[in-house]
């Protein structure tokens, strides 16, 4: 939606019927996503931080040249609310810091109280550069939910795929070597036959 429009100028851009278009506006509307603007007919517009957005994000994607756009959660816990607050903030700098990735949003949720801890979450928007950079991204920050965005097909170099799975399978074994050091046998018999269902 770029400026002011009508509802049949709407109507005509986007090709939809009637009455989905009125119950789509109706909620956009409820949403604060777009206004009503003054003037008869009536035109509708994005909101102005909501277009602002809109070409921000528009601008970083016409730049980006990464291999995967995903969105994820990562979560954290903690006893205390300022560790958690302060903690998820220095992810979320060291995420828009990193050279492989570029994000388009990062967003806190606020700090809730569970029980003995408090916790809280990032809501991410961000591009990968390739599969070995979406394996360090997996294994380093733990996402609890990962939605691949785009591509819709994807294809690797060999390479690319070859120094992802290498990573993977160096990020398990060190894992592995740590679990095992803390872990009295029957621990790890109970961890394993649990694993291997």
């Amino acid at each position: 939606m770029h400026g002011a429009k009508t509802v049949d100028e709407l109507r005509g851009q986007l090709n939809i019927p009637m009455n989905e278009l009125s119950t789509d506006i109706k909620e956009m509307l409820r949403l604060e996503l777009i206004e009503k603007r003054d003037g008869f007919p009536t035109r509708y517009a994005l909101k102005t931080n909501i277009a602002e957005e809109v070409s921000r994000r528009k601008k970083l994607a016409e730049k980006d040249k990464n291999a995967f756009r995903v969105r994820a959660t990562i979560e954290g816990q903690a006893v205390e609310p300022e560790v958690l607050q302060k903690q998820l903030t220095r992810l979320a700098d060291i995420l828009k810091a990193d050279k492989d990735f570029l994000v388009y949003e990062c967003t806190q949720a606020p700090v809730l109280k569970q029980e003995d801890s408090y916790s809280s979450y990032l809501d991410l928007n961000v591009s990968l550069k390739n599969f070995k950079t979406l394996v360090r991204f997996m294994y380093t920050y733990g996402p609890t939910t990962v939605e691949l965005l785009s591509p819709s097909k994807i294809e690797f170099t060999g390479d690319d795929f070859q120094d992802g799975l290498n990573d993977w399978s160096l990020w398990i074994h060190r894992y592995a070597e740590t679990l095992t050091k803390f872990m009295n046998r029957t621990e790890l018999e109970e961890f394993n036959r649990k694993l291997l269902k």
